[in-house]
C-alpha cells in the first residue's frame, strides 16, 4: 500500500466509517511457522518410524532378557522431530553416545543410551543385581568397552525390525560421553527422535534415544510412506522367490487318471453283465486314451507296459476339456 492509501484507512478507522472488528473477522486463520524448525517429517513418515520402533522395541526387549538373563521390557516413549541442537540439549551429561552408520546410507545416526539404564546393565554383565549408581558420574575405561560391546549388540536387532522399509548394516563409528562434543551436524538440522523407554527387574527405569538426521534418511524418506511400501510388495518377483516356487511346486503331489473309455448301460444290462462278457467302449482301436491330472483332461496317450509295469506314453496335449473349463 502506498502512504496515502494508508492515511486514507487510517482517517475512516478513525471516523467510524470503516468496522475493525468485521475486518478482523473476514481475516483467514494464520498459522505461525517456526523457519529455523521446519517440519521436514510428515505425519505419515513419523507413523511408519512409530511402527518400524514399535517392533524394534519387541525385538529388544526379547534380545536383553534372554542376554542378560533378567526381565528388561523396552517400550516407545515417543517419536517426534525437533533441531539436532534441541537434541544435544535435552540429553544429559555424561551419558554415552555410539555415533553409527547405516551403509549404505551416507552419514551418521546416535544411539543415545543413559546412564539410568547403562550402568544396570553393566553391572548385570559382571554378575550384579542390576541396580543404578546412585551418583552421576563419567564411565571408566572398562566400562566404556563394556558399553560399545552392549550397544553393538544393541544394534545387531535394528535391521530385522527396518526390512520393510530399509536393508541396511549398523556399523559403530566412534562412542562420546559428552553430548555437547558431538557437533556432527548443523544446529538447525531437522532430526526425528524416537526415545524408548527401558525397565530392568520391574524397577529401575532409563533411556535409550535414538536420534535420526533427515539428512541421512533423505535418499530414502518416500520409503516412510505406507503407499510406497505396498507397491513395493505389490512389484515384480524376484528370481529367488521363482525359484523357491518352482521348487516346492515340484514336492506336489497329483493324482494321474487314464480312461481307456466310456459304455453306456442299462440298470438291467448292469445287472446282467458275467465273467467272460464283453463291454464295447466308445473307443477305436487306433485312437488315444484320456489321461486326467487332478480331475482335469490334459494329455492323449497309449498303452503299454515298462518292464513288469503297464504304462502309458503321452502322445499329445490336450489343451482343455469343455465338461470341466
Amino acid at each position: 500500500m502506498s502512504q496515502s492509501e494508508i492515511d486514507s484507512l487510517l482517517e475512516a478507522m478513525t471516523s467510524g466509517s470503516v468496522n475493525v472488528d468485521k475486518i478482523k473477522q473476514k481475516q483467514p486463520g494464520t498459522k505461525l511457522y517456526d523457519f529455523r524448525r521446519p517440519n521436514k517429517f510428515t505425519k505419515e513418515h513419523l507413523r511408519t518410524l512409530d511402527m518400524v520402533s514399535q517392533q524394534y522395541a519387541r525385538l529388544l526387549s526379547s534380545f536383553l532378557s534372554g542376554y542378560l538373563r533378567t526381565n528388561i521390557t523396552i517400550e516407545v516413549g515417543s517419536v517426534g522431530q525437533m533441531i539436532y541442537e534441541e537434541f544435544t540439549l535435552s540429553i544429559p551429561s555424561p551419558t554415552v553416545l555410539s555415533i553409527f552408520a547405516m551403509d549404505p546410507l551416507e552419514g551418521s545416526v546416535i544411539l543415545e543410551t543413559s546412564p539410568q539404564f547403562i550402568f544396570p546393565v553393566i553391572d548385570l554383565l559382571f554378575g550384579g543385581p542390576g541396580t543404578a549408581s546412585e551418583k552421576l558420574r563419567e564411565l571408566t575405561d572398562i566400562e566404556l568397552i563394556v558399553a560399545k560391546k552392549i550397544n553393538a549388540k544393541i544394534l545387531e536387532s535394528m535391521p530385522q525390525a527396518w526390512n520393510e522399509v530399509l536393508a541396511f548394516t549398523p556399523r559403530i563409528q566412534s562412542m562420546e560421553t559428552n553430548p555437547r562434543l558431538q557437533q556432527l551436524y548443523s544446529p538447525n538440522e531437522v532430526v526425528a527422535l524416537i526415545t524408548f523407554i527401558a525397565h530392568i527387574n520391574d524397577e529401575v527405569e532409563g533411556m535409550l534415544n535414538l536420534c535420526l538426521p533427515y539428512i541421512v534418511l533423505d535418499p530414502v524418506i518416500s520409503r516412510l510412506s505406507v503407499r510406497q511400501q505396498y507397491i513395493r510388495k505389490a512389484g515384480t518377483a524376484k528370481k529367488e522367490d521363482l525359484s523357491l516356487l518352482k521348487h516346492w511346486l515340484g514336492q506336489s503331489e497329483i493324482d494321474l487318471e487314464v480312461v481307456l473309455g466310456v459304455s453306456e448301460l442299462t440298470v438291467r444290462e448292469m445287472l446282467e453283465i458275467q465273467k467272460g462278457n464283453v463291454l464295447v467302449l466308445n473307443k477305436q482301436m487306433d485312437q488315444d486314451m484320456e489321461m486326467y491330472v487332478n480331475g482335469l483332461l490334459k494329455f492323449g496317450v497309449q498303452a503299454g507296459s515298462l518292464g513288469n509295469h503297464r504304462a502309458v506314453q503321452v502322445i499329445s496335449l490336450i489343451e482343455g476339456d469343455q465338461d470341466n473349463e
